[in-house]
């Protein structure tokens, strides 16, 4: 059996967030700060994003309820009734609470009657770890209708209060370069799909051809972290490992960071990824109508495609479909993002190809999923 993306959904809180209003939203530090910050966009080239968190440092929202908000976009788009799920796989960087998962909050918040799901928490690539359970569930028979979804709240960890008074921010108002760039990268929202074992009777839907994802965690000490605490010898250590929450939070435990050196790293890796899977024939670069590349920032897009030339198996730039620039870097909603917004392009035609990639740098994951543009007979 096959499994296919029959309908998708989206939902991002609040006005979009231009980039003269990140530090009057999320809160000023510092002047030094602001000066990281204005170099961590020219590296992004983010021009707006969404926050869930209001300018006060309040919010309604949690990462279930805009989940749940994409969850309703979605099924508001669908041809079949919430009855009719039998799966839910959801994917975040970092859940609302330590225990229990998210898909079971989500669950909560959905109105979907009782059913089979499962809770993926990596970084952006738990999104395709997502998908993939979701339809394999589906192209086995097990499930007539499953969803998968990715949600993100990162701006609740950036507000001053979580860096002053800690290790992090230096007595001259200094953050670390890995804690500055994720303050000014990340920001909120969810976005998901609906697989079904057949097209959608009316429209065009996306035909899952096959999804694979591979860790190199074996290369890589960990890149991306939240809730590390980094002991004298450098080591990482568990924030739990700490005498108390106080000492965990005092040594910058709950921020989140990015190992910018490391990350650079990774490049050759994921383009090597690339390459193996067109060396074993799962897709020709100059076959692929349509690219859906998940990359955090201009600066590494600029590398990658520098990389890609190099290496002879570039995908024309032109065929290069993203929303980084206008929608933010919401992590693991981020591919559900692409794929609903090019759904909604008006641009697909049946028997087009469309490659995704999701390189994750959380301890270097690369994913990738090929779909084609499907149109129901009869």
């Amino acid at each position: 059996m096959q499994s296919f993306i029959t309908a998708s959904g989206q939902f991002l809180p609040g006005k979009p967030i231009a980039n003269d209003a990140i530090s009057a939203h999320i809160g000023m530090i510092s002047e030094r700060c602001e000066r990281e910050g204005r170099l961590a966009l020219r590296q992004n080239g983010i021009r707006h994003r969404h926050y869930a968190m209001d300018s006060n440092g309040e919010s309604d929202w949690t990462v279930s309820h805009l989940a749940a908000a994409a969850l309703d976009d979605l099924l508001s788009r669908a041809e079949l009734d919430r009855d009719a799920i039998g799966y839910l796989a959801t994917a975040t960087t970092q859940n609302d609470l330590l225990v229990p998962g998210l898909a079971s909050a989500v669950h909560g918040l959905s109105g979907l009657p009782p059913l089979e799901l499962s809770s993926h928490q990596s970084v952006c690539a738990s999104s395709m770890m997502a998908l993939k359970g979701a339809a394999l569930q589906v192209a086995a028979g097990e499930h007539r209708a499953a969803l998968a979804l990715g949600a993100e709240f990162a701006s609740r960890y950036f507000r001053p209060g979580h860096y002053i008074g800690t290790e992090t921010l230096s007595a001259d108002g200094v953050l670390p370069r890995d804690a500055a760039f994720l303050r000014w990268t990340l920001s909120d929202g969810a976005a998901g799909v609906l697989i079904e074992d057949r097209p959608a009777a009316h429209g065009l839907s996306l035909r899952i051809d096959w999804i694979m994802s591979r860790s190199f965690a074996d290369r890589f000490a960990p890149c991306m972290t939240g809730g590390a605490v980094k002991g004298e010898d450098g080591v990482i250590m568990p924030w739990s490992h700490s005498a108390s929450i106080s000492e965990a939070a005092s040594r910058g435990a709950f921020q989140l960071r990015q190992d910018m050196d490391a990350l650079h790293r990774m490049l050759p890796v994921w383009l090597g990824e690339f390459m193996r899977l067109v060396d074993e024939g799962r897709f020709v670069p100059d076959e692929i109508d349509w690219f859906l590349c998940h990359f955090s920032a201009k600066s590494l897009r600029e590398e990658m495609v520098r990389l890609a030339t190099r290496a002879g198996c570039m995908i024309p730039e032109e065929r290069w479909f993203t929303n980084l620039y206008d929608k933010g870097n919401v992590g693991a909603a981020s591919p559900f993002l692409l794929i609903d917004d090019l759904l909604r392009s008006q641009q697909l035609r049946p028997g087009q190809k469309i490659l995704c990639a999701v390189p994750e740098s959380g301890q270097c994951i690369m994913a990738h999923a090929l779909m084609t543009v499907v149109e129901r007979e009869g």
